[in-house]
C-alpha cells in the first residue's frame, strides 16, 4: 500500500480515520471522494454504525442537492470499510486521527497505532489546539506525526493547517502537502503553538464577545449583527460559538491562554458558567440562544431580549436633516436621508468642497438607477430633497445635524459647539465618530442630553448597520428617535455604551493586532494567515487585505485609541504596524502596506 525510497515520495492509496464522530465521518469522506480506499476505526460497534450513518447522511444530501450522483455516491461509499479493529490499519500509508480533544486519549490512540502501521506509514492528527510534539512524542518515531488540521464541515471546507513539529521530518512534511493538495484542499504549513492560525484568531475574537455580552454593553442579538452587517461574516459571534459549541471553544482558549498566558486568551467566566449548566449551544438546545430542540438550528423566542428603548417613550418628529462634512461619508449619509424622503441640508465651509460632494452625490444616484436599484423618479425626488450650503446657520430650523467630519476630537468639539448655538431646542445632534468617546463632544454642548453617536458604516449607501451609541446623558427619546430614523432609512441599528469602538471596532481590529503580531512572529505568512481566515473561517477578506484596505493609519490610530481605553496590554498596537505606518506604507492609498499593490 506504500512503498519509498530516498529519491522518490510515498505512494499512498490507503488511508486510515480514527474517530468516526461529525469531523471524522467528514475526513473519511474528503479521502473516498479523492479516490482513496479508507478504512475508519471506532472504539465499539455501535459507534461504527452512528459513524457509518453520519457518512450516509452527508452523501445522501450531496446527491438530493445534485452535487454528487447516485453512482458516485455508491461508488465512495463502497471505497470505506469501518471497523471496531484497530488493526485493520496495518497497511494504511497515512492514519489520520479524529478522536476527542483530550490529550491523554489522543497520546494512547497514537502509541497503540505506532505499533500497528508500517515503519514508514505517517500519522496525522486532527487536534485544533493541543501540543502536536506532545502527541508525537508518545509514538517511537515522532518524526513522522504531524498535524493535519481540517476545518468543520470537512467536505465543504477548503483549509487544511499543516503543523510541523521541532521533529517533523522534512520529507513526512512533503508527503502530507502532497495528500492536502490531492484531497482538493488549500494548506498552509505552520509551526507546533496552540490554536494554529485560524482558531488562534478566530477563538481570541469570539472571546472578546462573550466579554462584551457578559458585561451587558450590547445585546447578543446586536453583537451578532454588528459583525455580520459591519464586517461581512457569516455568523455573529455568540452564534458561532453556539455552533462551535461553548465546551469546546472553551477547551481551545484554555490551551491557548495556558501556553502564551495573554489575559485576552483566558475564557470569559461567562463560558465556564455557561458550561457547568449545560448550556452548550446548538447541541445542547440552548447556549446564547435557545433552539427549538438539541441539534437544531432554529432560534425560538427565550424572552431574554430587552428594548433598551422604556415602553412609553416616543421618538421626536423628524422631517429636516443637516449633514456636515463634504467626505464621503457625509456624502453617502445625505444620500441615504435623501432617498427617505428627509429634506436633507449639506453643510461644509468650503465652497468647492460642498459642491463636488453635491456632484459625487448625483453620480451614486445615477449609478443606482443605471444597475436598476432607483427609479428615475426616486432619483430626482432625492436631488431636490438636498441644498447645499458653505453657512452652518442654515441648520438653525432642522431637527437632526449627523456630523461627519474629520475624526479628530478637538475639531469635533468646536464643532458641536457652533451647532449647539445655531440649532433650535430640541434638535437632536449626532456623530459618526467610529471611535472617540462620544460624551467629550457632548460637553462641548449646554445639551449632552440632546447629543448621540450614530456611527454609519462606508459607504454608507450600502452599509445596513448603524451603531447608535448613547452617553450617560443621553436621553431615552433621543436614542428612541435614532433607532426610529434608522429603520425609516431601512438601516439595521444596533445599540451600545459610549466607549472607544463601540462594537465593531472593539471586536475588529484587536483581531487585526493579533494577525500582525502572528506575522511578526515569523508564525505564518501574510499569505497563508489571509487563507486561513478565508477558507478556514469564511471571512469575506483576510486581516491583511483587509488593513491594506482600510489604511495602515486609520487602524494604528483606532488601536491606539482602544488601548488608551481599555489599557490592556494585548490592545497595545502591534510594533510593526507602527513602523509601516511611520515608513509610509498605509496600505492601497499608498500602494503599498502589508503588500506592494
Amino acid at each position: 500500500m506504500l512503498w519509498k525510497t530516498p529519491d522518490m515520495a510515498r505512494e499512498i492509496t490507503k488511508i486510515g480515520v480514527i474517530g468516526l464522530g461529525t469531523m471524522g465521518a467528514g475526513i473519511v469522506e474528503v479521502c473516498a471522494r479523492s479516490g482513496f480506499e479508507v478504512v475508519g476505526v471506532e472504539m465499539n460497534a455501535d459507534a461504527v454504525e452512528r459513524g457509518r450513518g453520519h457518512l450516509q447522511n452527508s452523501t445522501s444530501r450531496a446527491v438530493s442537492r445534485g452535487k454528487m450522483s447516485e453512482e458516485d455516491q455508491q461508488a465512495l461509499l463502497g471505497r470505506v470499510t469501518t471497523t471496531d479493529d484497530l488493526s485493520a490499519l496495518a497497511d494504511c500509508g497515512l492514519v489520520i486521527e479524529a478522536v476527542p480533544e483530550v490529550l491523554s486519549i489522543k497520546r494512547d490512540v497514537f502509541g497503540k497505532v505506532d505499533d500497528i502501521v508500517a515503519d514508514d506509514a505517517i500519522l496525522a492528527t486532527n487536534t485544533s489546539s493541543l501540543s502536536v510534539t506532545d502527541i508525537a512524542t508518545a509514538t517511537r518515531a515522532p518524526s513522522r506525526v504531524v498535524g493535519l488540521h481540517f476545518f468543520n464541515p470537512a467536505p465543504v471546507q477548503k483549509l487544511v493547517e499543516i503543523i510541523a513539529t521541532v521533529i517533523t521530518a522534512p520529507d513526512v512534511l512533503e508527503d502530507i502537502r502532497d495528500i492536502a493538495r490531492r484531497l482538493d484542499k488549500e494548506p498552509v504549513v505552520v509551526g507546533d503553538q496552540a490554536g494554529f492560525i485560524a482558531n488562534r484568531l478566530l477563538l481570541a475574537y469570539l472571546n472578546r464577545a462573550v466579554s462584551m455580552y457578559e458585561n451587558r454593553y450590547a445585546s447578543r442579538e446586536d453583537i451578532d449583527a454588528a459583525m455580520t452587517l459591519g464586517c461581512g461574516l457569516p455568523m455573529g459571534p455568540l452564534a458561532l460559538l453556539d455552533l462551535i459549541g461553548l465546551d469546546v471553544a472553551y477547551a481551545v482558549l484554555d490551551t491557548i491562554y495556558k501556553e502564551g498566558r495573554d489575559k485576552l486568551h483566558a475564557p470569559s467566566p461567562m463560558l465556564k458558567h455557561m458550561i457547568a449548566a449545560g448550556l452548550l449551544g446548538r447541541k445542547t438546545g440552548r447556549g446564547f440562544y435557545t433552539y427549538e430542540k438539541p441539534g437544531s438550528g432554529k432560534v425560538v423566542e427565550d424572552g431574554a431580549s430587552t428594548s433598551v428603548v422604556p415602553a412609553g417613550v416616543e421618538p421626536r418628529p423628524t422631517t429636516k436633516v443637516g449633514v456636515v462634512g463634504s467626505g464621503t461619508m457625509a456624502t453617502g449619509i445625505a444620500e441615504v436621508f435623501a432617498k427617505s424622503g428627509y429634506e436633507v441640508k449639506l453643510v461644509s465651509r468650503h465652497a468647492g468642497r460642498v459642491e463636488q460632494a453635491f456632484e459625487g452625490l448625483k453620480k451614486s444616484l445615477a449609478k443606482a438607477v443605471q444597475r436598476g436599484k432607483l427609479t428615475d423618479e426616486v432619483r430626482e425626488q432625492a436631488i431636490a430633497n438636498i441644498s447645499i450650503s458653505t453657512a452652518l446657520d442654515v441648520l438653525s430650523d432642522v431637527d437632526l445635524v449627523v456630523e461627519a467630519i474629520s475624526e479628530e476630537l478637538s475639531t469635533k468639539q468646536a464643532m458641536f459647539e457652533n451647532l449647539d448655538e445655531i440649532c433650535k431646542p430640541g434638535a437632536i445632534l449626532a456623530t459618526t465618530t467610529s471611535s472617540l468617546p462620544v460624551i467629550q463632544v457632548a460637553m462641548a454642548t449646554k445639551r449632552p442630553a440632546d447629543v448621540i453617536g450614530m456611527h454609519f458604516f462606508n459607504p454608507a449607501q450600502v452599509m445596513k448597520l448603524v451603531e447608535v451609541v448613547s452617553t450617560v446623558s443621553t436621553s431615552t427619546d433621543v436614542v428612541a428617535t435614532a433607532l426610529d430614523v434608522c429603520e425609516k432609512l431601512g438601516k439595521r441599528a444596533v445599540t451600545c455604551g459610549d466607549r472607544s469602538g463601540f462594537i465593531v471596532n472593539t471586536l475588529l481590529f484587536p483581531y487585526l493586532n493579533d494577525a500582525i503580531k502572528m506575522l511578526e512572529a515569523h508564525y505564518a505568512t501574510t499569505d497563508d494567515i489571509d487563507l486561513a481566515m478565508k477558507a478556514g473561517c469564511g471571512y469575506p477578506m483576510g486581516p491583511f487585505e483587509l488593513l491594506d484596505t482600510v489604511g495602515l493609519d486609520v487602524s494604528l490610530a483606532i488601536q491606539r485609541e482602544l488601548y488608551l481605553e481599555f489599557r490592556e496590554r494585548g490592545f497595545a498596537p502591534a510594533p510593526l504596524l507602527e513602523h509601516l505606518v511611520k515608513a509610509g506604507y498605509l496600505g492601497r492609498k499608498t500602494e503599498r502596506g502589508f503588500r506592494t499593490h
